[in-house]
């Protein structure tokens, strides 16, 4: 279980409205160590670098330091020292396939064209007409190639302009980014989420990319209007996959799960449980982008089982600092469901800051507080108690709060029937239970519309995880399951006993059962 922190908006100390790393040593009982913690296993802590920000924080200038507004150097080893403290495991963002342009490696590139660091990015000549070298267009909206009029040559950017792209094909970047690595394992460090890997390697000729054609659903059809066959996801990435994974095997016991926004059956080349053969997790970014509704969730949880590499587990996760909350997308009156469905998965789970408490997306705003991209609305302070800053600053947030009243950490604790209350039994029920924590998956086929099951199964017990997703009362046989079963947890207040034959399941219930 891995608990993500956006650094600026957890908590902050000093009153500047910034969340800081003193904010997250303050607050971690909320995530292990007592009785009333949330339990998680690992808390992963988004860009902390040093930055200019014109995508707050992963546009790098300094790939070994922390950043003012957050701290030092000094308290992020106190933090790491105070995690591991409470078996807590610490985890930083990998940014390997850009750096800012305030970088004294771009900085230096850009200087001439003869100069010792140009191989480092990917320049290229204008075409004839003067134009960029290829219709290769940005993630962020644009084109992906940038003029540099002091050397006359266009560098490649496959997020903002001041994010330019650095050449994996040069042995030097590999070499420098596997020091950076190392940095930071040498100072405790116990992983690393790596940061839109899928751009690392380009087509070495620099080709057009075709139309887009159709999308394999749920992901969109690319907002470009282009098939990025050869900017990105190029077959070159297994060897830098490799070489990351071959750093984190050089010490013990540390993770690298891949961010990979692609489709299943593309994104398993990206992972390995033997050493050297890929990350030992890459996010399944589905569950994200999906409808709410039984046959989503089984399908999305079908693919997975069948495509991923048979010795590794999928990593799941609801919502993130770059996609809206899904207390949002789904509506607020299925989060409990939601937790419950999310936790009784098989595999790694990442819960995003917030999740615990229903915490939603800021209304839409005609113009960006912040972020060009629009990713304000999810990344609001998380929210501790009621007081006029949350309880996330005494000063002004950098973002606005969104209803703290209702949704603060203080008065859901002391409620037995709250969300947050629900997402620490229900944690506590994954850590305690062989099945939910090690078990194999298998989906229950053939089952009435709006509802959904699987059953956990380990060496020794079985769990029915079972959901009614729909908003109307409804019965299910599965007396072929077994003939009654134990409520572990649901959604609900059911307790005792309940007959698998023509069970009832009011609208939006989930049920844990050991059978």
């Amino acid at each position: 279980m891995i608990y993500q922190v956006y650094p600026r908006s957890f908590a902050d100390t000093n009153a500047d409205g910034i969340g800081d790393l003193a904010g997250v040593m303050a607050h971690l009982d909320h995530l292990a160590g007592t009785a009333h913690s949330l339990g998680v296993d690992a808390v992963w802590l988004s860009p902390i670098y040093p930055s200019p920000l014109a995508d707050f924080g992963y546009d790098i200038s300094d790939f070994s330091d922390v950043a003012a507004e957050y701290g030092t150097l000094a308290d992020l080893d106190r933090l790491v020292e105070a995690c591991h403290a409470r078996g807590l495991r610490v985890m930083l963002d990998l940014v390997p396939c850009h750096t800012s342009i305030q970088h004294p490696w771009f900085i230096e590139s850009r200087s001439s064209r003869a100069g010792p660091r140009r191989d480092w990015y990917t320049w290229a000549d204008p075409k004839p007409d003067g134009g960029a070298p290829s219709n290769w267009r940005a993630a962020f909206g644009g084109a992906a190639w940038e003029l540099d009029p002091h050397t006359g040559q266009y560098y490649l950017h496959s997020f903002y302009p001041e994010q330019p792209d650095l050449n994996w094909r040069n042995p030097e970047v590999a070499a420098a980014i596997g020091d950076v690595m190392r940095f930071w394992f040498d100072r405790g460090i116990d992983g690393f989420r790596v940061d839109a890997i899928t751009h690392a390697i380009k087509d070495p000729m620099l080709r057009d990319n075709p139309p887009a054609g159709p999308p394999i659903p749920p992901f969109p059809r690319d907002r470009t209007g282009l098939d990025p066959v050869r900017s990105d996801d190029q077959p070159g990435m297994t060897d830098v996959v490799r070489f990351l994974r071959g750093v984190a095997d050089e010490y013990r016991e540390r993770l690298l799960v891949g961010e990979a926004y692609l489709p299943v059956e593309r994104l398993a080349r990206y992972v390995g449980a033997g050493a050297g053969e890929g990350f030992q997790r890459s996010f399944d970014f589905e569950l994200c982008l999906i409808e709410w509704g039984a046959e989503p969730f089984r399908r999305t949880i079908d693919r997975a089982e069948r495509l991923m590499p048979a010795d590794v587990e999928p990593t799941w996760a609801l919502s993130n600092h770059d996609l809206s909350r899904h207390a949002t997308r789904f509506g607020e009156r299925r989060t409990r469901l939601a937790a419950l469905l999310l936790l009784a998965l098989r595999g790694t789970i990442c819960l995003y800051a917030g999740e615990e408490i229903g915490m939603v997306d800021a209304p839409a705003s005609p113009t960006p507080l912040h972020d060009r991209f629009g990713r304000d609305r999810q990344r609001t302070p998380m929210q501790w108690d009621a007081s006029p800053g949350g309880g996330f600053t005494q000063g002004e947030p950098w973002l606005p709060l969104v209803d703290p009243a209702r949704r603060n950490v203080a008065a859901q604790s002391p409620d037995p029937t709250s969300l947050l209350n629900h997402y620490r039994r229900l944690l506590a029920l994954r850590r305690s239970s062989s099945a939910l924590r090690h078990g194999a998956l298998r989906l229950v086929p053939e089952l009435p519309r709006d509802l959904l099951a699987w059953v956990r199964t380990s060496d020794q017990e079985r769990v029915l995880v079972l959901a009614n997703m729909g908003d109307a009362r409804a019965t299910v046989d599965l007396s072929a399951i077994g003939s009654d079963a134990q409520v572990m947890a649901g959604t609900g207040s059911r307790q005792g006993s309940v007959p698998l034959a023509n069970l009832q399941l009011d609208p939006l219930e989930g049920l844990l059962l050991r059978l």
